[in-house]
């Protein structure tokens, strides 16, 4: 057997790359991941989350940036495009191409079948490196299920808010929303 060898990327191809791509892809040390779509459910609740924070977040001083945003993690590499995110104060980008942002203050991403294991574990173990990032908030596109992870003042992750009943609700501490279950779940296929 012989061993395909996988081509690496430095971190300047790979953006000149995605700058000029038609589809999304993550980079993590020299290795580019493509994207795939998301399901119906899925965008649904996207889009009900970025509706939602987005109109509490009007004329306040952090805004909200959906799955086009880029994040970089320069501690590790990790280039990702998180479902939804919030910025507080004013937003560090890497360069004047203004397309990948150094600060987020609150990361939410919507979990899918393909992505729950990673969205939960590696992922999140890589956010935690990034020093403005004090929220970091997983929904389930497949059942009703919601869990905030908050940083404490003393560096340490805990779970602070977190919903599996349709009544339920959770509460985005960083920027003082409480989203009810039944709000980001509405008009979804098969879980209410």
């Amino acid at each position: 057997m012989t061993a395909v060898a996988i081509k690496m990327y430095t971190q300047e191809e790979y953006l000149e790359l995605e700058r000029a791509a038609e589809y999304k892809s993550e980079y993590y040390r020299g290795e580019i991941f493509a994207m795939s779509g998301a399901r119906l459910n899925h965008n649904r609740v996207k889009e009900n989350l970025s509706i939602a924070v987005g109109l509490f977040l009007r004329g306040k001083s952090c805004s909200s940036l959906s799955s086009d945003m880029r994040v970089h993690i320069p501690e590790n590499t990790l280039y990702t495009y998180p479902d939804l995110l919030i910025v507080c104060g004013k937003p560090i980008l890497l360069d004047e191409h203004m397309d990948t942002l150094l600060n987020p203050s609150v990361i939410i991403e919507v979990l899918s079948p393909s992505t729950a294991s990673y969205d939960q574990g590696k992922k999140f173990h890589f956010y935690r490196s990034m020093q403005s990032l004090v929220e970091y908030i997983l929904i389930d596109s497949q059942e009703v299920g919601a869990r905030v992870h908050r940083k404490g003042s003393d560096g340490v992750w805990f779970v602070s808010s977190e919903a599996y009943e349709i009544e339920g609700s959770i509460e985005i501490g960083h920027i003082g929303l409480t989203l009810k279950m039944v709000d980001i779940y509405d008009q979804t296929i098969g879980i209410l």
